[in-house]
């Protein structure tokens, strides 16, 4: 039997072509709002239960895995089922670019359109979209804290995680953070395993797969170094978001401290227009790392414009691409292992201490300026958490909110 057959899936769907991946996808990357969670959930309805393009059991395998990898769990899950239904890497591009350039598109124009935008309407919608961030990376850290530190052990590597972040800071920090987390997590973290079993079967070869984690390894370890003694913006830029993405943990919004530290802290994006940004990316549906397009977007070194927003898209995407694209004909013989599972939730506390040190600094101490701040704030967090409202409702009335205190105070 050769290795492509030996891959196919168990229940036998993969017989789709890429232009069905692409036109599905689109559909998907229009409608869904929401965050990674909600796209899970899209992406059953539309895939698992209506087209079946892949049954219970195994979507429920390959969700495991993506929230098990660094990287941006929904876009690898639908890139994943591209690769299924598609019948390999022309077939995931397909997911992946149709699922990716609504949102991305949507973000680029309104970054082209930032630098016109000025008087104290726009400042107040641009605080307004700044409050938005406080409300929702508020709400990010109360759902992961509840589920990725409920017990001592992992609170007490989480509130490390805030130590080494607060007092080494920037990326090296959060990097050493991570790493220590998930050390700490094969010591403290190995009971009460969840049990694994199933089985993935996808057309990725583990030579293919092979060739991914090298590739990953590559574009992590090489460009710091080309950048480095080159000196060039555009391998530099690159790096920065290449390296926010391979490293983020736990969720969409954890990249927004590793992107804050890469090009807020080096003065290539100010931190005024990187939290509106960020809060503007609650309102579009599809991905939150499309975030990058517009960072790219506004940077002040080229390249920037739309070069950099293609560099930034890419980059930020690649690592958790390549390595879902990689780990799939391996999975199975990986998954199952103790150490691996209690490495992974030791990195997991610890993200959620790294996000909790960026609620406070930049996303607070910049967005709540005064008392009617935090009550915006407040309200957008109760929103979110109590009645469930979707964010793009937060950011109406929070931005509307914003808006009529410029204006009553102009």
């Amino acid at each position: 039997m050769s290795a492509r057959e030996d891959a196919m899936p168990i229940d036998g769907t993969a017989d789709g072509s890429p232009l069905e991946v692409f036109r599905v996808f689109l559909k998907l990357g229009l409608t869904s709002f929401g965050g990674p969670i909600a796209h899970l959930g899209y992406f059953r309805d539309e895939l698992v239960v209506r087209r079946k393009w892949i049954d219970e059991a195994a979507y429920a395998d390959l969700v495991a895995l993506c929230q098990f990898l660094p990287g941006p769990a929904s876009s690898q899950v639908g890139f994943s089922l591209g690769v299924l239904r598609g019948n390999g890497l022309v077939g995931g591009l397909a997911a992946w670019c149709a699922f990716t350039l609504p949102s991305a598109i949507m973000l680029f124009a309104f970054a082209l359109g930032a630098a016109a935008f000025t008087g104290p309407l726009a400042e107040g919608l641009l605080h307004g979209l700044k409050l938005v961030a406080v409300a929702v990376v508020a709400q990010a850290i109360w759902g992961m804290a509840k589920s990725l530190t409920p017990d001592r052990e992992r609170a007490g590597i989480a509130l490390a995680a805030i130590a080494i972040v607060v007092f080494v800071g920037g990326s090296f920090g959060q990097i050493g953070a991570i790493a220590l987390g998930a050390a700490a997590g094969l010591i403290l973290c190995r009971a009460d395993a969840p049990a694994l079993a199933g089985r993935l079967g996808f057309p990725v070869s583990r030579r293919a797969g092979a060739i991914a984690l090298v590739l990953f390894a590559a574009f992590f370890l090489v460009p710091p170094l080309l950048a480095n003694a080159t000196g060039h913006q555009g391998i530099a830029l690159f790096d920065a978001f290449y390296r926010s993405g391979a490293l983020v943990f736990g969720g969409g919004h954890v990249v927004l401290p590793l992107l804050q530290a890469e090009v807020v802290a080096p003065g290539w994006v100010t931190n005024e227009s990187f939290l509106a940004g960020y809060g503007l990316t609650q309102a579009v549906p599809g991905p939150l790392f499309t975030f990058a397009a517009y960072l790219g977007t506004v940077m002040a070194p080229a390249p920037n414009g739309w070069a950099g927003a293609v560099i930034a898209l890419v980059a930020t995407f690649l690592p958790g691409l390549l390595l879902a694209y990689g780990m799939l004909p391996f999975w199975d013989g990986l998954r199952t292992r103790p150490a691996m599972q209690a490495a992974m939730r030791g990195a997991n506390a610890a993200v959620v201490g790294i996000l909790g040190a960026a609620l406070y600094s930049p996303v607070w101490t910049s967005a709540v300026l005064s008392p009617r701040d935090f009550a915006l704030a407040l309200t957008g967090f109760l929103l979110l958490t109590v009645w469930k409202a979707p964010p793009w409702i937060i950011v109406l009335l929070l931005a509307a909110g914003s808006v009529s205190l410029a204006a009553a105070g102009a």
